[in-house]
């Protein structure tokens, strides 16, 4: 057995780092010829990305054919090692060319700062505090980043939110930024911690956490489609996934694989294009979970019985900062897409998301899950065996 505990492992270079693992756990040649395979980075341009490093990761990337959103055709990249998900998502987005493809609302690219005050003393009397000085404390967030409220972005408002804990009164100030096409974090972090010191002074409180919240209500994401009832697989399919719809509905269990499915576009779309998996993946979830978990999709027939579906989430995605203008494909990702703000990135999401749900619902109507799985591991040997 080795041991874990290394001492000054992040000062080592890469190649040090590597020989060192290699001897803790007897890599061989040819997994260490793996790891030394950096694909499209250099490894010191992977060292400076995140500490530790020793190799890059790779996974598919596929492209989703057939999407028309809002009256524009789209060939959209998914990063994602899921069999039959970015075949079915095609198959399924051309059912829609016949009424107009996605139809996606406008939205708002608005983040939420989170400022926790604690040992408050007289919470009515802070709450009024806060207000009179609302103006004040947006002034000062906007202060932080003339460069993003010169572009039309900043904080626009702030909620005061008194709330009850196991450690006694809060109040949780919601401050409210306009974070224009970037996902947000660095720039609503910096105004919450501006803010901090102020709200001290104002409350006679004491501040505590400085934070975005991954809960982005105000950045909702929403999309509506109809899909042709006989390119699905007739009546008796639409009737299949409305029943699996209300099983969703009635049942947490469901839900969860139901939201999944959803989220299986989504996140090879996130990670395509350089952004926070994790955070998308957060939002989705907890906003299922407001009102007892539920699915994020919703099913109906229209009057000629095709399927119609919708699907609403907040979709924090950006196209500037963090990864996606300095990773190789995700900028490539980007000019696939052919789009210039974030807006479009998520309403793009937003309707992968639904499409991915209808093709797994389909899916499991009819043939079931498995059946387009193993299809694909079919082919995959058969092209094994003929290498």
């Amino acid at each position: 057995m080795y041991s874990s505990k290394i001492s000054g492992f992040y000062k080592l270079s890469i190649e040090e780092r590597l020989n060192l693992i290699k001897e803790k756990v007897g890599l061989d040649a040819n997994e260490i010829n793996i790891l030394k395979n950096f694909g499209y980075y250099k490894p010191e341009e992977m060292d400076i990305l995140i500490e530790n490093v020793i190799a890059s990761y790779q996974l598919p990337y596929s492209i989703a054919c057939n999407f028309k959103i809002n009256g524009k055709d789209y060939l959209i990249p998914m990063v994602i090692e899921e069999p039959s998900v970015v075949a079915a998502a095609s198959n399924v987005a051309r059912m829609t060319r016949k009424s107009g493809g996605f139809h996606c609302d406008s939205i708002k690219q608005i983040m939420i700062g989170q400022v926790q005050i604690v040992n408050i003393n007289d919470v009515e009397n802070a709450v009024k505090k806060i207000e009179d000085n609302k103006e004040k404390l947006i002034k000062i967030a906007n202060e932080q980043d003339p460069i993003l409220v010169k572009l039309g972005g900043g904080a626009v408002d702030l909620e005061i939110r008194p709330i009850e804990t196991i450690k006694g009164p809060m109040i949780i100030i919601h401050l409210l930024v306009n974070v224009l096409d970037a996902m947000g974090a660095n720039a609503v972090n910096t105004m919450a911690e501006a803010v901090a010191h102020h709200l001290e002074e104002l409350t006679n409180g004491e501040v505590y956490l400085r934070i975005i919240s991954n809960l982005a209500t105000h950045r909702m994401a929403r999309c509506k489609a109809t899909f042709d009832k006989d390119m699905l697989g007739g009546p008796e399919v639409v009737e299949g996934i409305l029943y699996a719809y209300a099983f969703a509905k009635s049942d947490v269990y469901r839900a969860s694989t139901h939201n999944k499915g959803i989220m299986n576009g989504i996140i090879a779309l996130t990670l395509a294009t350089g952004n926070d998996t994790r955070a998308i993946e957060a939002g989705a979830h907890t906003y299922a979970s407001l009102n007892g978990y539920s699915p994020l999709s919703k099913f109906s027939k229209d009057s000629e019985g095709n399927l119609v579906g919708e699907l609403e989430l907040p979709l924090a995605l950006g196209i500037i900062g963090g990864l996606t203008k300095t990773h190789p494909l995700a900028k490539i990702s980007l000019k696939i897409l052919g789009i210039d703000n974030a807006e479009e990135l998520a309403q793009i999401a937003v309707a992968l998301g639904l499409c991915q749900n209808v093709a797994a619902l389909r899916a499991l109507a009819s043939e079931g899950i498995q059946a387009g799985h193993m299809r694909l591991h079919k082919r995959k040997e058969q092209k094994k065996i003929k290498n």
